[in-house]
Parts: structure tokens; sequence; C-alpha cells
């Protein structure tokens, strides 16, 4: 696909709390005009993106996706819609011709990814799958530690995430508005609830990025909490809130990806690395910060997650400090790709992969046996 200079123009797919939170304020930034315009926005609630489209001077908003998608001026869509649509909204926005941001995770089940992947390929279209934490200078830092022998022969790892109650509590919620009456529901339902596909899938990037493809998986699931309360609704949970998955890479070098109701037992969703000679822990090796070049811009801003944000290559000036900047990040990783035929370290490939791991855990807790991975994926190469 040839290379342009005109502004890639981006429908958002959902009204919700990530867009409104992340994605349009970002996007609406003067800093990018000249890179990426928000040209429509749609939400099945009527008048939601009606709101949101006034807020930001957004030309068009629509209750109906297939309006959006109608738009011919409309080039790529970003999709902010619970899990459980991206598949289908997905298979839709590529058969339309419209190149494709998927917010974690981008589907469901491994052969969902694949068509996505095969009618990409088949159409010249291209897919930026969200997490992006492969972009990330200090998961490439761990990586290239362990590449280097700093924690000796590495033998085990740990990452996840847990629920708690942070989407019932979100204060987008509480406080009116728009988002007040947006039910959380979702998230304990299926398909695409749970904390796998919501939060265990940053995880899951991260320790790829850093371990590389793995090749077998076995896994303990179930439900903690049956059921949960949002302003007085009774929501039952479907979704399975307690996972360990036990992932082995070869070699003898084995993961634990957990995503749990409650616990967590990691530094933002790097993890724990274990080795003969040291631990990584989070950014650090033995207690000492790691080094790498974007370090003292971290510093700067406070270090942390704080500083993980701003160390990511879009989110600069206005945008550090903003909600969401890693959604933002990874659209304009889309948008880089558009316009000047850069391709992404963030693919599809990737995503897939994750998806497999999540989705074969939990066939394997289901039926007791070990799954064996048939995908793979290739890393960018250490700097």
């Amino acid at each position: 696909m040839a290379s342009t200079s005109a502004p890639v123009r981006i429908g958002v797919v959902g009204a919700g709390t990530i867009a409104q939170r992340g994605i349009v304020p970002h996007l609406s930034l003067p800093d990018v005009a000249d890179r990426v315009r928000i040209q429509a926005i749609c939400d099945p609630v009527p008048g939601r993106a009606q709101s949101v489209a006034d807020a930001f001077g957004i030309p068009s908003a629509y209750t109906e996706y297939s309006d959006l998608l109608a738009n011919d001026e409309v080039d790529a869509v970003t999709i902010a819609s619970p899990i459980g649509l991206h598949h289908e909204q997905g298979k839709q926005a590529l058969s339309a011709g419209k190149h494709l941001h998927v917010n974690k995770t981008l589907t469901t089940t491994t052969d969902e990814a694949t068509e996505l992947i095969d009618l990409a390929a088949a159409s010249d279209l291209r897919i930026v799958a969200s997490p992006g934490e492969v972009l990330r200078p200090q998961v490439q830092a761990v990586r290239k530690a362990i590449a280097d022998g700093r924690i000796g022969i590495p033998t085990w790892a740990i990452a996840g995430a847990a629920f708690g109650t942070y989407h019932l509590d979100e204060p987008e919620r509480q406080s009116g508005g728009s988002l007040a009456d947006i039910n959380p529901a979702w998230y304990f339902r299926v398909p695409g609830g749970g904390p796998l596909y919501d939060m265990t899938v940053y995880s899951l990037h991260g320790l790829t990025s850093v371990l590389g493809p793995a090749k077998r998986v076995t896994a303990f699931s179930g439900i903690a909490v049956p059921e949960r309360e949002f302003k007085g609704e009774r929501i039952v949970t479907e979704a399975h809130d307690n996972t360990g998955i036990l992932i082995d890479f070869g070699s003898s070098l084995f993961a634990l990806a957990y995503g749990t109701a409650a616990g967590g037992d990691n530094i933002w969703f790097s993890g724990r690395y274990f080795g003969t000679g040291g631990t990584i822990d989070g950014f650090a090796l033995d207690g000492e910060p790691l080094d790498y070049p974007l370090k003292p811009l971290a510093d700067e801003h406070g270090g942390g997650v704080a500083g993980a944000q701003a160390t990511l290559p879009h989110v600069v000036g206005d945008h550090i400090g903003m909600d969401e900047a890693h959604v933002y990040e990874d659209v304009m990783q889309l948008v880089d790709w558009v316009r000047e035929g850069k391709p992404s370290a963030v693919t599809a490939e990737h995503a897939r992969h994750v998806i497999e791991i999540i989705e074969s855990g939990l066939r394997a807790a289901d039926i007791g046996q070990t799954q064996v991975l048939t995908t793979t994926f290739e890393r960018p190469p250490l700097d």
C-alpha cells in the first residue's frame, strides 16, 4: 500500500469509558491533527455518540455500526466495544475496506483471530491489536537482561492481574453524565468477560515479548465470586474469574499466568522472572533498577506506571499523564503504518498467540489435559 501524507480518518466504535476518557481526548489534541482525524463515532445507545461528537467536534455520529462503515470518509476504525463483539465488528470493518485497530483483546478464539488476519492480508489492510506491551522499553530491557545472562539460567516467571471491583467502581460510572448508564455487566459474562481477556492479556503480551512464543499450557480455572452488584442490579458471574495457567516455553522454562478475582504478585503487568543467578521484579534486577536509554525520561515522570507510559513513542507533550495513553499509542501505531507504510511491532499474530494461550488454558482446565499450542509470532530484534 502506498504511503500518504493525508491524515488517517478514524471511526471510533463504541462511545463508552475507554473511548471517552482515552481514545477520543488523545486523538482530538492539535498535535496529531496532521496525522489523524476522528471522522465518525458510533454507539448503540441513543444520544451517547452524538454527545461525544458534540463535545469534541466529530463530524458524524451514528447509532448503527453499518452507517459508520458506509461512510466513505472513514479510512480506519478503532474498536472500543465489549470484547465479545470484537471479532464480528472487526470482520465487518475489514470487509468494508477499513484498516483496523482493536482494543484488547482482538478476539476470544484463535480461529476468529486467524480469520481477521487472513481477511486483512487478502485486502492489503492493516491490523494493530492492543495491548502493545512489546513497545515498552522497560519490557525490552527485561528481555535484554535475560538474553545477556544477567539472571543466569532463567527458570520460571509469574505475571497476571486481578479483577477486584474496579469496573464496578470506575469513577466515570458513578459521577453522572453520559457514562453513568454504561453497565459493566459484560465484564462478567461470556464470551469475552473475565480477567484473562480483560487484564491478564497485558501480562501475557509482556511475558511472550520477553520469553518468546510458548509451546504448551495447562491450567486450573473456575468462578470464585458467583455474583456481583452494580447500582442495585444483581450480575451473575458467567465467565471464569479465577484462573492459573502454567505455560511451557521449552527448555524447562515455565511461567505462571494468573487472572484472578482478587490478589496480585507483580508490579504493573511486567511480571517477575527468576533465574539461577538473579531475579527481575518489575523493572528491577535484584533490587536495582534496570538501565535503558529512556530511563531518564521515565524517572522524570515519576517512574513506575506513570514513567512507563511516558516512554511510549507517541506519548509526548499533553498526552503525558492523560488516561489510557497506551491505547492511544496503539492507535497511532496503526496511523503510522497506514500513512508511512511502517509496519508496527504490535501485530495481530502476537495477539493471536496470546489468545491461544488463554483459550487453550481454559480448555485445559475444562478437560484436564495439557494443550499443545499451534501458533507463533516474530519478535522485533533487540537493539
